[in-house]
């Protein structure tokens, strides 16, 4: 992986005269591990192009716990000028009237160059307002995909499925050829409901999914959602299926060679790799051809960068120009390759192309093409909804007793429709 162009000693660049007297400006992140260790090298890249300007990341915790200091330090007045957030955090964002300093305006007022063309619009789709302006800066993205044991694989004498009807087909083959389990899943809301609904452009909430008002109410109950539901239910009792919990937690069923597929954020693919001690390939997530014959593009996890109100000019200055930096296709180009991550632009994705890194590493750029081939419809555009962990939560909780049997896929979902529309209500009450 090659590394952005530093210029050399940035330590001692940041010691400088120059860099003590340059604007600060405070980045509050999410990132742990390699990738923490990554955004740090993005700032320092940025601080060592220019001397006007001092980015300094900071790491606060998960999502949840980065998302409440900020609002914390909004409220006492002490908040950064970037915060990451998740996804499921832009209902509450944009609904922070005062708080946010949308990117698009951010952008126009600073004379930045700034085209949203730029960006892939199945991304940049999720943090824009009902006038398709982007009020956020897309950062790591994610869309989830599926990897399978290519060793498994040749043993049972099948390819990869590209339909539902097809894992259950090559998952039996898989069974009948020793293998424990067909296919694991991991974070099962977000691929197997609000992903499934958007690849088959069901509506996963009234209102085009919460982007059009917040007077939603929840529809993944519907005939397709539940069909898919009673037929995990089905195949969890057969092994053909195999739950391993609510995040990433499944993905040791796949590295154990328990489970030959795995259903996990196209994010994952660093860890596949660094886990799995046997040959692995990477395909699109499955579709049910009686639903729908060309399904459409998944919708993306993972977080964008807000931009807060209460600053300088001069920071304001700064932080346009961090985010064009960040815009930039070859930074753009490192980072996706680096985290596994979708890149945000075109040009980082054919840079990542014209660089072979694809062909020396198959399959990286399968999310890239499902999330692509189709333009997004308002099913599949993403989801903005308020209290939305609190939803997920919900959902988790009926979906495992549909995995153990205490409740059918239609009782479960109806009550996760009534449960989840009540933390919509309580969300549009604090918010009207």
């Amino acid at each position: 992986m090659r590394k952005l162009a530093l210029v050399s000693m940035v330590a001692g660049l940041a010691a400088s005269g120059s860099a003590l007297s340059a604007t600060q400006i405070e980045w509050w992140h999410a990132m742990g591990g390699a990738n923490g260790e990554k955004v740090d090298e993005i700032a320092a890249a940025f601080n060592a192009s220019q001397d006007a300007y001092q980015v300094k990341p900071v790491f606060k915790g998960n999502y949840t716990e980065t998302m409440t200091s900020a609002i914390a330090a909004f409220r006492a007045k002490q908040q950064p000028a970037i915060v990451q957030v998740f996804e499921v955090g832009t209902a509450s964002m944009m609904a922070a009237e005062g708080a946010v300093y949308p990117v698009y305006k951010l952008m126009a007022d600073t004379k930045q160059p700034f085209n949203q063309e730029d960006y892939l619009s199945a991304v940049t789709g999720y943090y824009t307002d009902k006038d398709g302006n982007m009020l956020s800066m897309p950062f790591n993205s994610s869309t989830p995909v599926l990897y399978y044991n290519k060793e498994l694989f040749a043993k049972a004498g099948v390819t990869a499925p590209k339909t539902w009807q097809e894992v259950e087909t090559v998952s039996q083959k898989l069974l009948d050829s020793g293998v424990k389990c067909g296919f694991t899943t991991s974070w099962q809301s977000w691929v197997q409901l609000e992903n499934f609904s958007a690849r088959h452009n069901l509506p996963f909430a009234s209102q085009a999914n919460g982007f059009a008002g917040m007077d939603t109410e929840l529809k993944f109950n519907g005939p397709a959602q539940v069909a898919h539901i009673e037929k995990m239910s089905e195949w969890q009792q057969n092994g053909i299926f195999s739950y391993g919990g609510r995040r990433s937690d499944s993905a040791s069923k796949f590295y154990s060679q328990e489970c030959a597929m795995h259903m996990e954020s196209s994010a994952g693919y660093a860890g596949v790799k660094r886990n799995a001690q046997f040959d692995f390939g990477v395909s699109e997530l499955p579709y049910d051809s009686n639903v729908i014959k060309t399904p459409q593009n998944t919708i993306i996890g993972g977080a964008s960068l807000w931009v807060l109100q209460g600053k300088s000019q001069a920071e304001y200055q700064g932080v346009a120009s961090f985010l064009s930096f960040l815009s930039r296709a070859d930074v753009q180009a490192d980072w996706h390759q680096f985290s596994g991550y979708l890149p945000i632009t075109t040009a980082a994705y054919e840079l990542t192309k014209q660089q072979g890194f694809y062909d020396a590493n198959p399959g990286t750029d399968v999310a890239v093409k499902q999330m692509t081939s189709v333009a997004p419809t308002e099913n599949s555009k993403g989801l903005r909804l308020g209290n939305a962990v609190q939803i997920r939560d919900i959902i988790n909780e009926e979906l495992e007793a549909v995995w153990s049997g205490k409740k059918t896929a239609q009782v479960a979902l109806d009550a996760a429709v009534e449960r989840g529309n009540v933390q919509l209500r309580k969300f549009e009450k604090a918010n009207q």
